[in-house]
């Protein structure tokens, strides 16, 4: 079969290309006539296959920059469905750093704060669990610190996620769990520390953060988290069954430790470029590479949204702060219906909702963090605003006004804070706070802005409260207000004597 193909001579890129190509393949079946400056040449099927790629590449070469960079993209966003990968020595040897890290466990009261490093509390809890007789088929690397040893950029999180797969078979189970887990925290005490009257109940009290005990035909799994003040906790998930292993694709990963702790046990060679073990990392959102394109480009992708308890609505608010946005495929208003129905049907009650509010700031966002704290409550604020369709009016102003008052609340907090900083940097004898207290003397204290509104009110009351204080007298102290509402004398809600509000 004989084909014939007309181009132009002037294209001398692509012509060029042609020439290169057809000397490297030595076809001799050619024939070339030349008429005008229009050449006809006839080649066989092998070279019309040829053209056609080399065509392809000029074209590609010459569409505009952003699309070619969205069509790869989109070629990198297909994967190849496998939800497993073998992580290279780079992703090892930040999983070993983060292993090796100590992590300060608090301890209140008089109990001492216990230095643990993620390896030996992995060892301590795996032999300890071994030991009451439950069987552990293996231990993973999940959340926050998973995203960030398989990231490409440094990424940022706050606990670390341990998750122990085992069978629970009875509530007794559970309580071996429990228990091995706070006999585990022994080996950790500092040398002349008596441990002989340390019972469960009293390191219960004295490390946990909180514990949370799920037994469902679904979910059958247990949580334990140990204290820590700057908000890194470390929280140990015993699971024999979770339905719902993960919210959005870029939290999805785990990396399975058990290889990396045998290397622990057998190996005392240092970790290299060219010695180090095998580790495997899974991703339960499906495909592991599209769950990685979406966590080093930062794109927000879940599925069935209402199968998370409280719908993912608090993550997916904190991701859209730290500069995630949705994928292309997403439907947005429709993904945050879902959310906000989900939360409420789970967080109903304005209190429960306070709650919820303020145990994920202070977990997810560390204290000098304000403006980020603030900057969340107002994405909040308008995702709840604009796609809550399940709640009525007065149920849905409740819950806005609650988000706007733990705004202002943490406003107000953070303020002084800031000012203090701003004081110290400054390097002024006469402000700083280094200097004897005895002379600060409180003038007046600001509380405010605050609203309320009622149903049928037009638009919502705004008053402002200033307590002013008499130098004479540091105890005594009168207040006004100038709403017309509040005009009666009140002492400072915090102390009666005025100089201890800045000790």
């Amino acid at each position: 079969m004989i084909i014939t193909c007309v181009f132009s001579w002037g294209d001398q890129k692509t012509h060029s290309c042609w020439r290169r190509e057809r000397e490297r393949e030595r076809e001799t079946h050619t024939h070339i006539d030349s008429v005008g400056g229009v050449h006809l040449v006839t080649y066989c099927c092998r070279f019309r296959r040829i053209f056609q790629k080399i065509r392809a590449k000029s074209r590609s070469s010459a569409m505009p920059e952003t699309t070619t960079r969205a069509s790869k993209e989109r070629e990198a966003a297909k994967g190849s469905g496998n939800p497993f990968q073998v992580l290279c020595y780079e992703q090892v040897d930040r999983l070993h750093r983060v292993m090796e890290a100590p992590i300060p466990v608090h301890g209140r009261g008089n109990f001492p704060t216990l230095d643990v490093r993620l390896k030996d509390l992995v060892r301590v809890v795996r032999r300890n669990l071994q030991d009451t007789g439950i069987h552990l088929r293996d231990v993973r690397l999940n959340g926050g610190a998973a995203s960030y040893v398989l990231g490409s950029a440094d990424q940022a999180y706050n606990d670390l996620d341990l998750i122990f797969g085992l069978t629970l078979t009875s509530e007794h189970d559970l309580r071996k769990v429990k228990d091995a887990v706070l006999h585990s925290l022994l080996d950790f005490f500092p040398r002349g520390v008596n441990k002989d009257r340390m019972s469960p109940a009293s390191l219960n009290e004295a490390y946990v953060h909180k514990m949370v005990k799920i037994c469902t035909e679904t979910d059958r799994w247990s949580l334990i988290s140990l204290a820590n003040i700057r908000g890194k906790n470390v929280e140990l998930k015993f699971a024999d069954t979770i339905r719902r292993p993960f919210q959005f694709s870029v939290d999805s990963f785990q990396i399975v430790l058990d290889s990396l702790v045998t290397f622990y046990d057998v190996s005392k060679a240092p970790i290299t470029e060219h010695f180090y073990p095998t580790v495997i990392a899974e991703s339960v959102y499906g495909d592991f590479n599209v769950a990685l394109y979406h966590l080093n480009n930062k794109l927000i992708a879940t599925r069935n949204p209402e199968e998370i308890r409280g719908g993912g609505l608090l993550k997916y608010c904190n991701l859209l702060v730290r500069g995630y946005s949705a994928t292309d495929d997403s439907d947005l208003l429709q993904l945050e219906k879902y959310m906000c129905s989900r939360f409420f049907i789970d967080f109903s009650d304005v209190a429960e909702q306070k709650v919820k509010l303020e145990n994920y700031l202070s977990d997810h966002f560390l204290d000098e963090e304000t403006h980020l704290k603030y900057r969340y409550l107002t994405i909040l604020w308008n995702v709840v605003n604009e796609s809550t369709i399940c709640l009525m009016g007065h149920e849905r102003r409740q819950t806005l006004d609650l988000i706007h008052q733990l705004g202002q609340r943490v406003l107000m907090v953070g303020e002084p804070r800031g000012a203090y900083h701003r004081v110290e940097y400054q390097n002024q004898p006469v402000l700083t706070f280094d200097q004897d207290k005895s002379n600060l003397i409180i003038d007046q204290v600001y509380y405010g802005p605050f609203s309320y509104s009622y149903p049928g009110m037009d638009r919502p009351q705004h008053y402002y409260t200033v307590y002013s204080y008499d130098y004479t007298n540091p105890s005594s102290s009168s207040s006004s207000s100038s709403s017309s509402s509040s005009s009666s004398s009140s002492p400072c809600p915090y102390c009666e004597v005025c100089t201890q509000c800045v000790a």
